[in-house]
């Protein structure tokens, strides 16, 4: 069981044991290890956060010796603007890096740097990846201008990171962030059931509310849950391996996952299963074993808090606020996020989270939530087998939520009340101050930062010839066979079909 402890208590202890951070950038000596662990694609859904099914003894033990986030959110429920807004600390929307995999040629505009420049400055090495992890761990995934490895100068120069490697004893003090891909769907899913001694039983599983409870839903998250072990088990090595090397006492580990889960309604949406992510802060001697943060955080704030713990120049532009390492951390009253363009689809929407509600503007309502966006149809076997059972007539209420022919303009859900967001409260009379508080909170944040997504509306042309789409209308054509299975339910490892069918993206 997670204790309760005093926030103050954890601060002050920050405070006293890095004041040597603060010394001169060419003092290193006292400075911290800094280990970024990011889970692709990963809802709240580990043994330390209740999610019945699952074991994760290796987390569950960094929590226990360290600090768990209770309300840590994304600034955007899709991978690359999201690791582009953690990469500078301030939101996508306001470094134009909002569209998902979008402005790849196109640098940062200054004075906007990654904060692994400012790393560099302190005196940092910077690692990217691992040997011990699936696929190495070296996705970097943002909407600018970059190059893996190299100085940075935002002109010339874009390297983010120092070396493609393990972090090492040799090079402290060092900053290193790891991408931990098992939970990514992917090819390797149906391996890693198959391989796992101990798979996840499937009258395990508790599907959220708004989820058919059929045999194929039920494998599909099962075996979802089997790639969050195997990363778990990922992070016991990486601890591992901290240990062996002896820099145990003066390396900070910090895990999250880059957006919420890859199912419906997770991965690409604004309601919670999106947007609110794991966070655990290791730091034996530091943090208070047991310690549990009940505040609102955002990933940027990762990024300021960074740059604190390791003395580094946090730049004036950053919009985060760094919650270790000060006096008084400033928590935030909310934490904005957004979604605009995944893919082939063209979106936009913007919500506001607090502790207590959560408040969503959808400027394109007609754009439905189960649309025929190529990734979901390929990557979401419940989106197959709840479209065929709504034909029936089969879904119940909750479960028809995702299927709504159009977005309200406007939602507004009671979390502690109703916290898998089912009943929207815009248009409740009784809820009128809070929806007004909460559109005002939305309006105090544009007016003190600008939105590109909300500049561009209208004018935005989404990718095309994309390979989800090509391998999507290949497949039907080609392959029918491979095609009724998908839409079955079967967990399928589209990848290979992909690399089959690939084309040049416009």
């Amino acid at each position: 069981m997670i204790k309760r402890k005093n926030c103050i208590t954890l601060v002050a202890s920050f405070v006293s044991l890095f004041a040597p951070l603060h010394a001169e950038k060419t003092d290193t000596s006292d400075k911290p290890n800094i280990i970024w662990l990011m889970a692709e694609d990963m809802g709240r859904d580990l043994e330390c956060y209740g999610m019945p099914g699952v074991k994760t003894p290796n987390l569950n033990k960094m929590a226990a010796e360290g600090a768990l986030f209770t309300k840590a959110y994304c600034s955007n429920p899709i991978c690359s603007p999201n690791r582009s807004a953690m990469m500078v600390g301030v939101d996508q929307t306001v470094i134009n890096a909002h569209h998902h995999r979008s402005n790849r040629d196109v640098p940062l505009m200054a004075p906007y740097k990654p904060i692994t420049s400012f790393l560099r400055d302190a005196g940092y090495t910077c690692f990217l990846g691992h040997d011990l992890v699936l696929g190495k761990g070296r996705k970097i995934d943002c909407n600018f201008k970059y190059e893996e490895t190299g100085p940075y100068d935002g002109v010339k120069h874009f390297g983010i990171f120092d070396k493609t490697e393990n972090f090492s004893a040799e090079n402290q003090p060092f900053f290193s962030q790891i991408q931990l891909q098992a939970t990514h769907r992917g090819d390797w899913w149906n391996g890693i059931r198959e391989n796992s001694k101990h798979p996840v039983a499937l009258d395990s599983v508790v599907l959220p509310p708004y989820f058919a409870d059929t045999p194929e839903i039920r494998y599909d998250w099962a075996t979802y849950l089997d790639t969050v072990e195997f990363m778990d088990n990922e992070v016991g090595q990486i601890m591992q391996n901290i240990k062996d090397q002896k820099l145990d006492k003066n390396t900070i580990v910090i895990f999250i996952a880059d957006n919420g889960r890859c199912n419906l309604r997770g991965k690409g949406y604004l309601q919670e299963a999106g947007v609110h992510i794991p966070m655990i802060v290791w730091a034996p001697g530091l943090i208070e074993p047991g310690t549990r943060i009940d505040n609102l955080v955002c990933t940027t704030d990762i990024s300021a808090t960074v740059l604190k713990l390791a003395g580094a120049e946090i730049p004036e532009y950053i919009t985060s606020k760094p919650f270790l390492g000060v006096d008084k951390p400033e928590y935030r009253e909310f934490v904005r996020s957004a979604r605009d363009i995944w893919d082939e689809i063209d979106d936009c929407s913007r919500s506001i989270s607090t502790s207590k509600f959560k408040y969503i503007r959808n400027y394109m309502p007609e754009v439905m939530w189960a649309n025929d966006q190529a990734y979901l149809e390929l990557n979401r076997p419940a989106l197959h087998v709840m479209r065929r059972l709504k034909k029936e007539g089969k879904l119940s209420e909750a479960e028809q939520t995702f299927f709504a022919e159009r977005k309200p303009y406007e939602e507004l859900y009671d979390l502690e009340k109703d916290p898998d967001e089912l009943n929207n409260l815009a248009e409740n009379p009784e809820y009128a101050a809070v929806l007004e508080e909460m559109r005002a909170k939305e309006t105090e944040w544009t007016a003190k930062n600008r939105d590109y997504g909300l500049e561009d509306l209208g004018k935005r042309k989404p990718e095309e010839g994309l390979a989800s789409v090509t391998t999507r209308e290949a497949v039907k054509k080609n392959d029918p066979q491979l095609w009724e299975e998908l839409e079955s339910g079967k967990l399928m490892e589209t990848q290979a079909w992909s690399k089959r069918y690939r084309k040049p993206k416009k």
